[in-house]
């Protein structure tokens, strides 16, 4: 294996160990019940293959499976995603069936939507760019039935 097959593979098993640890749930409480798995896939020749090697410029798709295993319904959760930091988000692909969704550009204890969100660089404030999101949150607007199952996605590039 070369210095730029290492590379790539370092890469990859770093996107997957980030996706490890991304997902958290912003309530407190934390149910019990709830359980998010997220998962990246890469394009390639055969289509859509999960993301274990990548390479500076590939495009990821990230899903989020946002599960209640229990046997009652959960009042709306809301899930918090920590864009790892070796891919920047793409503007506008952060989306969820019946959910809000919202940004952060401060590590993820503030969130607001894209409009409203602002950074200082330079000395002066500006709108912030999709490049500068830390974290996607996902507020569902519904319970979720026991046994249901809510998916949340978004897009990404390598760096």
């Amino acid at each position: 294996m070369n210095s730029q097959q290492r590379s790539v593979c370092a890469l990859g098993l770093l996107v997957l160990a980030c996706l490890a640890s991304s997902a958290s749930v912003a309530q407190s409480p934390l149910p019990a019940t709830l359980d998010v798995k997220a998962t990246a896939a890469v394009r390639r020749d055969q289509g859509l293959v999960p993301a274990d090697r990548v390479v500076p410029g590939d495009e990821l798709f990230y899903t989020l499976e946002i599960r209640n295993t229990g046997g009652k319904p959960l009042p709306p959760p809301t899930v918090d995603f920590a864009i790892p930091e070796h891919v920047r988000y793409i503007a506008n692909s952060a989306v969820g069936a019946g959910a809000e969704v919202s940004y952060s550009v401060d590590g993820g204890n503030t969130f607001d939507h894209a409009e409203n969100l602002s950074i200082v660089a330079g000395g002066e404030a500006r709108l912030a760019k999709a490049a500068d999101y830390t974290h996607i949150r996902w507020r569902l607007k519904h319970a979720l039935n026991a046994k249901a199952m809510a998916l949340a996605r978004f897009r990404a590039v390598v760096k």
